[in-house]
């Protein structure tokens, strides 16, 4: 069975808000990030004593910035702004 344009309207249902307050904080909602990195992760490699430059982040800090880089497909200066938020909550 095939409806026409007018059919269609009928069967479409009129949706209004009542309550504001409570669908604003839901779209608030909706936008938030919840993640929660490890607080006892070391984000500094130890010195291991060799000659050269010393790394800097170990391998799991790289791997859990890398991982929200392409997860939320953020350019470089993005992923580190968010980055940065993210330690100085944690």
């Amino acid at each position: 069975m095939r409806l026409d344009g007018a059919d269609v309207q009928a069967f479409r249902s009129r949706y209004r808000t009542m309550n504001w307050p409570s669908y604003n904080d839901a779209l608030r909602k909706h936008g938030s990030l919840l993640i929660w990195p490890d607080k006892e992760m070391i984000w500094r490699a130890p010195h291991d004593g060799s000659l050269g430059r010393p790394v800097v982040f170990c391998d799991a800090a790289i791997q859990f910035c890398l991982t929200i880089k392409v997860l939320f497909k953020l350019p470089f200066r993005r992923t580190e702004g968010m980055l940065n938020i993210l330690i100085q909550r944690a």
